[in-house]
């Protein structure tokens, strides 16, 4: 199969990454400021790196800066396109929902002075709210991407050609749940040094662009496109020594687009070779503590999720970041050769 990119889609999103990249960018200088006046600073753990202590005080919730870029930016892409797709408002639900609750949790943090926001159990509750609406909604109204519940198998062909598990909603409903919580926690894992978030989700935001613009999905291309360049202009902040930090408002809804992003393309099955990073950080998780529970203290890692590992065996966060976004980039590259040209 020959690539055939969109040729109105490529316009729109080049289009949407421009404006992104801009409004963020033209956001930053005023609101960092203002983040400081409010005193919406980082709280650090005191238990992290001793490196990280220096950054108590960082201002947070910055991803209110890239969420309004990326919001602006896809509406003026989509009139520019001509039209509002399905599969740009059920990623705009997704993204934009989780972007709410890690506002309301970086808020209760702020205010409490504490590492803790919402409780599990109240972070847990609205998202399995938003994730059940959008789980129905991509169920009956599909992308032009793919039917209703039609999950493809990696590296079996492209989207004609490709093998397929097409699920009944029943089983779709809660596999999305399962897929969006998942990713969800993943990247807000991730977001622990100094534009490790950013970068690696900035690649995935390449993957999705080209996968739409590949498979005539405009709408997701059109947000992806948002996403990138918010995140390019984030990043300009963001990296080593980050002057704001991103808070659950940006992971959270990084982790909807991307988990949104899968399902409105029926690629799910891809999150773990495009998401790798986020699922290892996941996996280090849960590894440190089954590993702590079961031998009464003892850690596997030197800390957890493992970003921090590697960073206490010496590494510098700049050099973490940049593996973690290398690896990023060469399975975004597989993932897009088995989506795109195999069979």
């Amino acid at each position: 199969m020959n690539l055939m990119l969109d040729l109105a889609g490529l316009e729109a999103a080049f289009l949407t990454i421009c404006i992104s990249f801009v409004i963020t960018v033209m956001l930053a200088p005023g609101f960092i400021p203002m983040l400081h006046r409010l005193k919406f600073g980082q709280e650090v753990r005191d238990d992290g790196p001793q490196s990280h202590l220096k950054k108590q005080g960082t201002p947070t919730m910055g991803g209110i800066m890239f969420l309004i870029a990326i919001i602006a930016a896809s509406l003026i892409g989509c009139i520019r396109l001509g039209s509002v797709s399905f599969e740009m408002l059920q990623i705009l639900l997704l993204t934009a929902g989780f972007g709410l609750v890690g506002f309301a949790d970086d808020f209760l943090k702020i205010k409490r002075h504490k590492s803790d926001g919402l409780s599990p159990k109240q972070k847990l509750a609205l998202q399995l709210v938003i994730t059940f609406v959008f789980a129905i909604w991509t169920y009956y109204h599909a992308s032009a991407g793919h039917t209703g519940g039609r999950i493809y198998i990696p590296f079996t062909g492209n989207r004609e050609t490709a093998l397929y598990l097409d699920l009944p909603v029943w089983i779709f409903v809660p596999f999305v749940v399962f897929v969006v919580l998942g990713t969800d926690n993943g990247v807000n894992f991730t977001d622990g040094l100094d534009g490790l978030c950013s970068s690696v989700t900035s690649v995935v935001a390449g993957f999705f662009l080209i996968l739409g613009l590949a498979n005539f999905v405009p709408g997701m291309s059109v947000v992806s496109g948002a996403v990138l360049g918010g995140l390019l202009g984030f990043l300009l902040f963001n990296v080593y020594p980050a002057k704001v930090f991103m808070g659950d408002t940006g992971s959270l809804a990084l982790g909807g687009f991307v988990a949104a992003s899968a399902v409105v393309s029926g690629t799910e099955l891809y999150i773990p070779v495009v998401g790798f990073i986020y699922m290892i950080e996941v996996i280090s998780v849960i590894i440190q503590v089954t590993y702590f529970k079961k031998t009464h203290g003892k850690r596997f890692f030197k800390m957890a999720p493992i970003h921090h590992h590697f960073e206490l065996l010496g590494n510098s966060e700049t050099r973490i970041v940049a593996a973690f976004t290398i690896v990023t980039l060469l399975l975004s590259g597989a993932a897009l050769v088995g989506a795109l040209y195999i069979r």
